[in-house]
Parts: structure tokens; C-alpha cells; sequence
């Protein structure tokens, strides 16, 4: 077993060991849900609360495991596997980040949430940036459009600015911060334009492309 496989199984049961370590100290019912505000807005049991975040974790970790072993274009993954197998551990990383300011949020150490969560999703969006700079054609992980996977050229083109959008987004995000009543509006603006960007983009250069054909 590889060394990134060993950190995220790590991961995961780190995850769970916390949940089980903190179950004594924590109330019957703690805060699950945070609103843009940074207070908490939803409540669950104790025992939902404390092994939601450990069972997505798990399920996403295994879904990523099996996804590449099924995909048409495994062997183009197979390209980039050093980036893919480091992403799925900065995402379990993220989610057990998660998980702990989660615990120490209903252990009575009273913080802005927005402040907390968006620096990390600033760096996992990062980071997905650096991915998408390295991925090859595959129907795993990616831009994929009907643009996009009919051309390996438009897939190139799409994911050089694809990276630099997420990458950017990523440190626009960290702005927000300064303005916490906005905080929220800004993350969600710059992501959302950091997704819908790129796929804009693949239509218009397979578009494009399929022209210059024609000529």
C-alpha cells in the first residue's frame, strides 16, 4: 500500500477515533448547521451530529477509490494518479478540518464559523486548481462537458483556465474575510464563477474549433 492510501485511511480513522473520543464531553444536541452569519442556525442529536461528517467522509473516500477503476479513460488517470491521490487526501483532510472545528464549536469555544471554513475552502479550491492544471481527459474528475470530452485540445484549453479561475477564486475568497457581513456573498460569487467560467469557455472553443475544421 502506497503512502498516500496509508494517510487517507489514516484520515478516516482519525475522523472516527475523534468522535468516539469526544462523545462523553459533548451535549445531547449540538450544532450542525451554521448560517451566513456564522451562528448556528441547526441542531441535531449527538449521535447523527457526531458521525455525520465521518460517514460522508468515508463514502466520498471509497467513491473516489472505486470511480477510476470503472472510468472508459482509467489509463489517463493513471497520468496524473501522484495529483489524484494527493487530492483525495487534502479532501479528507479538509473534511476532518471539518469535523474538529465542528466539535470544538459545541465544546463551548464560541467563534465565527464563516471564518473558520473559509480559509479552508480557499486552500481546497486552491489546490483543485493545481489539479485540473495536471488532469488528463477522464470522466472522473475534471471540467467535464459534452465540449470538453469530444476534444482533447478544447479539454487542454479548458482546464489551463480553468486552473487559473479556481486559483484565483481561491485567494478572491480570502477578501471576504475583511468584510465579514459579506463574507458569505463573496465566497459564493467568485466559486461560482470559477465553475461556470471554464464551462462557458469549453462550448465556445469547441465551437471554435469545430469551425476551423469546416474552413
Amino acid at each position: 500500500m502506497d503512502k498516500n492510501r496509508i494517510l487517507a485511511l489514516a484520515l478516516v480513522i482519525m475522523s472516527f477515533a475523534i468522535s468516539f473520543f469526544a462523545y462523553p464531553y459533548l451535549p445531547d444536541k449540538i450544532a450542525t448547521h451554521w448560517g451566513i452569519d456564522g451562528t448556528a442556525d441547526g441542531f441535531s442529536g449527538k449521535d447523527f451530529g457526531l458521525f455525520l461528517i465521518p460517514c460522508i467522509t468515508i463514502f466520498f473516500y471509497l467513491l473516489l477509490l472505486f470511480m477510476p477503476k470503472i472510468d472508459p479513460l482509467k489509463k489517463n488517470i493513471e497520468k496524473f494518479s501522484g495529483y489524484y491521490y494527493g487530492f483525495i487526501n487534502v479532501f479528507l483532510a479538509f473534511m476532518l478540518y471539518l469535523h474538529i472545528i465542528t466539535i470544538v464549536q459545541n465544546s463551548g469555544f464560541a467563534f465565527n464559523m464563516m471564518y473558520a471554513i473559509i480559509p479552508a475552502m480557499a486552500v481546497l479550491f486552491f489546490i483543485i486548481g493545481i489539479v485540473l492544471e495536471k488532469a488528463k481527459m477522464n470522466w472522473t474528475m475534471g471540467i467535464r462537458t459534452p465540449w470538453t470530452m469530444s476534444s482533447e485540445n478544447v479539454w487542454k484549453k479548458t482546464h489551463a483556465l480553468g486552473a487559473k479561475c479556481f486559483k484565483a477564486a481561491a485567494v478572491a475568497s480570502l477578501i471576504g474575510l475583511i468584510f465579514p457581513n459579506y463574507a458569505f456573498f463573496v465566497f459564493m460569487t467568485v466559486m461560482l464563477l470559477a465553475a461556470f467560467v471554464p464551462i462557458v469557455y469549453s462550448y465556445v472553443e469547441f465551437t471554435r474549433e469545430k469551425k476551423s475544421r469546416k474552413a
